[in-house]
């Protein structure tokens, strides 16, 4: 029996009995996606950019998903060959995923509800030093509070990365369109940590410290912040420069609200993102379950 020919460095084997006996385009399309995806993992760090190229990858990767689930004899194999522990996997997946985005997407959304906040009251005040410190300590309450959620997501996903492994291995021999679909899981939920990671700004473990000290501000004049690197994200800067500024290390609010402006413009193509990640997945959902329920 004929097998498909495909990358090397993909694991994706298609069988002549489930998928076309030649190279389908769209079996190169999706693993070309899916290695790209797979090379930026190994990024030993993280900016906006790169974040934005994960989450155009995604849509690509689903958007190939949904063009196979299209393809009848497809659908056949999947309806043929998966039992009902195996949908139950696949769709409790999709929806482990959707609440990633939805946890994303509410982080998003309130930082940058937050950052209008901050801006509206530079922008109102000439002297008004006290209404801008209530701001800062609401924006550095949310950021502390969206990390603790952050982490608590973070660990689900370690648990669901370990689920998705392990029943990767188990499904090893079974469908391929099955191992499309598992592939594109692990990857999907993969660069959505990345994303979190990105909005929590985990190299800052002495935030924590810096955090606290925000607490004496009405008492203190001096707040320790660290230099900014180049390669910090959005996020970071804002913090950094909030710091810096609260503690009269900077002279103007210029560089602040270049910051600001510069994490506005961040957080507008990540929440883009999210959401046409989050419109496929549920496309992808639907399918499968027209698919299942045939």
């Amino acid at each position: 029996m004929a097998i498909i020919e495909t990358n090397t460095k993909s694991s994706l084997h298609l069988r002549s009995n489930s998928l076309p006996s030649t190279s389908h385009p769209l079996i190169s399309q999706f693993e070309d996606h899916l290695q790209r995806l797979k090379t930026s993992e190994g990024a030993s760090s993280e900016s906006s950019s790169s974040i934005s190229n994960k989450l155009n990858g995604m849509q690509d990767l689903h958007d190939c998903i949904d063009m196979l689930l299209q393809l009848p004899i497809g659908q056949q194999t999947l309806a043929q060959e998966c039992n009902e522990k195996c949908v139950d996997d696949l769709l409790e997946g999709s929806l482990r995923i959707l609440d990633i985005c939805s946890i994303a997407k509410e982080c998003l959304l309130l930082s940058k509800e937050n950052m209008h906040e901050l801006q509206s009251v530079i922008r109102r005040k000439r002297g008004i030093e006290t209404a801008f410190k209530v701001e800062c300590v609401k924006y550095m309450a949310l950021r502390k509070n969206m990390k603790k959620q952050i982490r608590k997501a973070l660990a689900n996903l370690k648990a669901t990365k370990l689920i998705a492994s392990s029943s990767n291995n188990k499904d090893n021999n079974s469908s391929p369109m099955l191992g499309f679909l598992k592939e594109a899981e692990t990857i999907t939920i993969t660069s959505l940590e990345h994303l979190l990671l990105f909005i929590c700004n985990p190299k800052g473990h002495s935030n924590n410290r810096r955090w606290s000290a925000i607490s004496k501000l009405m008492h203190s004049k001096r707040v320790v912040c660290d230099s900014q690197n180049s390669d910090t994200n959005e996020f970071e800067k804002v913090d950094a420069a909030l710091l810096s500024l609260i503690s009269h290390k900077s002279s103007s609010t210029e560089n602040f609200q270049s910051h600001l402006e510069d994490l506005e413009m961040c957080i507008q193509d990540l929440e883009t993102g999210v959401e046409q990640i989050s419109r496929k997945l549920i496309r992808n959902r639907v399918s499968l379950l027209n698919i299942f329920n045939h």
